[in-house]
């Protein structure tokens, strides 16, 4: 090396492991903090739902996914006008707080009503838990997008996912280590605290956006002004309909969502059959949530990364379609509750550390207002028009009198088409990337 040569900066075997850049550290361990107290909270919370949807009856399932399309299209205009209004550094707080009352609603509601009502509040919790945990998701993704440029977010989306993991593993590991000892009242407490842990950890992140680089060419210029964004409260529905890209994002989630059902609904099944108490469903639930992360995990730390560098973003896309296509195949010639489990938790494992990180990389390319509004709509009101779908359909088939291997034939051509959709989309991103609008 020459006397004028530099020497190059020497990176840490972690920032090698994560792909890191100079500044970008203390924005990817605030990023982390975020998302493990959203999906602690969560975690916490679902298998109290899954128990309590299964005491409301099977039957019953497809009207509880009725009310939450409704419950999330009423929602979806108030947090527009909230976007429009409000800079980020408000709506984003103002949001979890409101949920926060919820749960303490709820609490308070399960500790002082008289057991015959328990069924009831279960069937409006079941409701209000599959809203809560899409916006609440879909807030921090979209504040992620908000902060981080597109070639950022092919490097780091995967890593920060394992944030999500980490705060499921402990959500899940709680409920179950404590399921049988501590009321369901007691445990929703424990999510509340792991809200308002998500607003002081947003706010931190929201310190560090300023630092970040700006995309060149225009991608993510002017994201890390943190500025009311305005519009219409309107626009996430007619932004989404007028553009062919934004429709195949809704088209990609959609059929994730109603094969991702049919799936759900056979879990809820073999509960129901397999436990007869409410302490052992609501085991059965974490504990399989509990094998799903631990194996997303290692799958987001060491694998993500590298797989959307060596794929790229179609191909990887394509992954989880493709592992559809053939695990309900194999569901056709041997519907047994082992294939199903199985399947289940590989596919949530696949969807977490593989499908969900670079599917937000899609929204990077788009312009602000459709990262909050236009992406709002379809991560809440569209994936839970997929549930719809999905519910009622299986409840269809069912009703002809096709079982587990039926419905999951049913599966497989509409995996196909998310298949063709997604490697769609991944060289529609691509175009985009190169020549941003």
């Amino acid at each position: 090396m020459s006397d004028g040569q530099a020497a190059a900066p020497q990176r840490g075997p972690l920032a090698r492991l994560i792909d890191t850049r100079p500044g970008e550290g203390p924005a990817l361990a605030w990023s982390w903090a975020y998302i493990f107290s959203i999906l602690a909270a969560y975690s916490v919370l679902r298998p109290i739902r899954d128990q309590m949807g299964v005491a409301g009856g099977i039957k019953n399932l497809p009207w509880l996914f009725t009310a939450t399309l409704v419950g999330m299209l009423a929602l979806n205009l108030p947090f527009a006008w909230l976007v429009k209004r409000l800079p980020r550094a408000r709506f984003v707080p103002l949001t979890y707080r409101f949920f926060a009352l919820n749960i303490l609603g709820f609490a308070a509601a399960l500790y002082l009503a008289p057991p015959d009502w328990d069924v009831w509040i279960g069937r409006v919790f079941f409701i209000w838990l599959s809203i809560f945990n899409l916006f609440v998701v879909s807030i921090f993704w979209a504040t992620i997008v908000d902060v981080f440029t597109n070639e950022q977010g092919r490097r780091l989306f995967g890593f920060i996912a394992a944030g999500a993991t980490l705060g499921a593993i402990a959500g899940s590991a709680t409920t179950a280590g404590l399921a049988r000892n501590v009321p369901n009242w007691g445990l929703m407490l424990c999510a509340v605290v792991l809200l308002e842990a998500a607003v002081f950890s947003m706010r931190g992140l929201a310190r560090l956006a300023q630092q970040l680089h700006e995309v060149p060419g225009g991608g993510n210029e002017g994201t890390t002004r943190d500025t009311a964004i305005g519009g219409s409260v309107w626009s996430g529905i007619t932004r989404t309909l007028a553009s062919p890209y934004l429709l195949n994002i809704a088209l990609f989630l959609l059929l994730f969502s109603i094969t991702s059902t049919f799936l759900y609904f056979e879990q809820a099944g073999i509960a129901d059959r397999s436990f007869k108490d409410q302490q052992s469903q609501t085991a059965f639930f974490a504990s399989v949530d509990l094998a799903v992360n631990v194996l997303t995990l290692g799958v987001q730390l060491f694998l993500t990364g590298r797989i959307v560098g060596r794929l790229g973003v179609a191909a990887t896309l394509a992954i989880l379609p493709v592992f559809s296509v053939f695990g309900f195949a194999a569901l056709v010639y041997a519907p047994t509750i082992g294939v199903i489990v199985g399947f289940q938790v590989l596919r949530r494992a696949g969807n977490f550390a593989i499908a969900r990180p670079i599917r937000e990389v899609l929204f990077t390319v788009v312009p602000r207002e459709d990262r909050y509004k236009a992406k709002s709509f379809i991560d809440t009101v569209v994936y839970r028009l997929g549930d719809q779908a999905g519910a009622w359909s299986f409840t269809g088939l069912g009703a002809l009198g096709l079982g587990t291997a039926g419905i999951s034939g049913v599966a497989v051509p509409l995996s196909i088409l998310w298949l063709f959709n997604s490697l769609w989309l991944g060289r529609a991103q691509e175009r985009r990337r190169a020549a941003p609008e």
